[in-house]
Formats: structure tokens, sequence, C-alpha cells
């Protein structure tokens, strides 16, 4: 019976939610939450430990959450590592991927998480982690577990694993020659037939884009910046209904000369972070007090009067680059020079 470990974070081994995200590593017996489902799933398997961390504390306190995940770990003895599903979560994702990728490097042992495949920790495994792709939100937990024991099971009987299609993981950007069974023009062609009958077929695996940084801004003192933030601020009540989590599109409103924003006229929506101390001071989310008090100075020409906002949590990548790429219109053709762009 191999022995394995299971990493979740503060809400998924029933810690707490928001308020334990400050939860320094700490380890379960057995499995917990998820951890049992997988459990009753594996073959061969058995996870003898849970270890969970806080997102935030996760976040905030990275390299000695490692160290004292590591040194956990290693009491353990493991033969197999494996994390999540973290879903679509940011936080959380990154979390998996960074611990396993380090348990890897350090321990020599296998690894496996499973996230969705827009998930900021799939960019953090840089290809370094195996990891079973999943639905966005936790509907998918009861199709993500049985997948997640199949691979584990490939990945402790050492047997060399087939390529991603086959075996159900994320590429990892290795390159294998292999024989396929039509030539490159006849794929070619059914590639186009499907794109003409709706289906966008691909046989190069995408990546995100590297977005170069743009040139310095000549003199803030002259110039008109503008708020952006997509840590889902709204007027008091969302009167237009911003989504909490995966937002389909962004809002503007008019800032009328407000040089603050002020609490119980402005909160956050926003469904991946507690926002009580957010909404306490509205400016901590989008800093309109603070910027105004530079423009009065003389080191920043003047404030935008419109604010842009969405939430962040779960959009899809394709989603967010439509929307950055229709706020720059708006930006751009009000003269806007700089932005300050806040996030959570």
């Amino acid at each position: 019976m191999v022995r394995a470990v299971h990493y979740l974070n503060q809400f998924f081994a029933g810690l707490g939610g928001e308020e334990a995200a400050e939860t320094p590593p700490t380890r379960l017996e057995g499995a917990v939450g998820p951890g049992r489902g997988l459990a009753a799933e594996l073959q061969g398997v058995e996870i003898v430990a849970t270890l969970a961390c806080g997102d935030d504390y996760f976040g905030e306190h990275e390299e000695q959450a490692l160290a004292s995940l590591v040194e956990l770990l290693e009491a353990e003895r493991p033969g197999l590592l494996v994390a999540g599903p973290a879903f679509g979560s940011g936080r959380y994702g990154h979390a998996c991927a960074r611990f396993l990728r380090t348990a890897s490097e350090r321990l020599r042992i296998p690894v496996l998480a499973a996230m969705h495949e827009e998930s900021p920790g799939v960019g953090t495994a840089e290809g370094k982690v195996l990891i079973v792709p999943t639905a966005v939100n936790v509907a998918g937990m009861r199709d993500a577990l049985p997948r997640m024991a199949r691979l584990a099971e490939a990945v402790v009987s050492g047997r060399e694993l087939g390529p991603p299609e086959e075996e159900g993981y994320l590429p990892r950007g290795f390159r294998r020659n292999r024989f396929a069974p039509k030539p490159g023009a006849e794929r070619a062609v059914d590639l186009l037939l499907a794109k003409l009958a709706g289906e966008a077929r691909s046989e190069i695996a995408g990546g995100f884009d590297r977005v170069p940084p743009p040139a310095p801004v000549p003199d803030l003192s002259r110039a008109l910046l503008a708020l952006v933030t997509e840590a889902g601020c709204v007027p008091q009540g969302n009167p237009d209904r911003l989504p909490t989590i995966r937002a389909q599109g962004w809002l503007r409103y008019e800032l009328a000369g407000s040089r603050s924003l002020a609490a119980g006229r402005y909160e956050s929506v926003h469904g991946g972070f507690d926002v009580k101390l957010a909404n306490e001071d509205p400016n901590r989310l989008v800093p309109l007090d603070t910027v105004s008090e530079l423009a009065d100075e003389g080191r920043l020409g003047r404030v935008h009067d419109v604010l842009y906002t969405t939430t962040g949590n779960g959009t899809p990548v394709a989603s967010a680059t439509r929307f950055g790429r229709e706020i720059a219109a708006e930006l751009k053709e009000a003269g806007v020079e700089a932005v300050l762009l806040s996030g959570t």
C-alpha cells in the first residue's frame, strides 16, 4: 500500500471559510473533506494524512508556509502527494502548485494536483506538476475525484504516462515524436473542415500571453489618471448586479467630483475574499482618497471622473482580455495617460 498525503486549503479541510484564511500549516489525521471521496476511489494507495493551510497565510508567508509544509510532509514518508481539487480558485490553485512543485524538487516524490485549466496555479506549476483538469467550481467534484484517482494510481505504478489527452492531465509542454494515423496535410484539412463547421480545434496547446509593459508616464504631475479595479467595487446594493464570480462584463460609475469612496455608499461584491474590512473603507479597494491628495500636492495631474470595475474572481482569461481592451479603448479616447489598477 502506497502512503499518500493530501493538501487542502482551510475551507476544504473543514477549518472554516475566509475567517480561517490565516490558518498556518496544519496536519490532520487521515483523509478529510474531498479526501474521503478520493480515498474511496483509490486502489493500492492510502491517504495517511492531510496537510492544510489558509489561503491568506500561504499568500502572505509563502516561504515560511512552504518550509513548514515540507517538514510536515517529510515526516509522513509518503510515496505520493496530491492536492485539490482547487477548481478555479486563484489563491488555492497557486498554493497547490507551489507546494507540490517544491515537494517534488526537495523530496523527489511523485505529485499530482487538480484544478481548472485557467487557474493561476497552472502557470505556477510551469509543467513541473501533473494537473488533472476540472470544472471551474465545486460542482465538478464528483467528476474530478475518479480522474484524480486513476492518474494517481498510474503515477505510483511507475509506468511511463501516455499523452495528456489519453491519460487525462493538462499538457506540460513536453514534445515527443509519435506516429500519427494521418499525414499532416490530411490533418490540416480535417481541422479546416471542423472550423468551417463551427468546431475550433488545434494540435497546439495554448498558453497565457506575455504582455510587454508600457512605456513610463512622461510626467505624472501633468497626467490624467484613471482608477480601474477587479475588486468588485460598486455602489451600495450593487444596483447593476455585477456578478460576484466569473463576471461577463464590466461597469463604469461617475465619480462626480468625489474625493473619497464613502463607507455605506460603496461596497465590494467580490466572491473570492472576505470583504468585511474592505467595506469598512472602500478606499482600500480603490484609493480615490490617496490619488486625490496626490493631485492636490501637484504630484499627479488630475483624476479621471469615471471608475471602471469588474470582478476578477474566476473570470476566464478570454473574458478578462476582452474587458481590458474595451476599457482601454475608452480610456484612450478620454485622454487618460496612466491607470491605477487595484486587485484583491
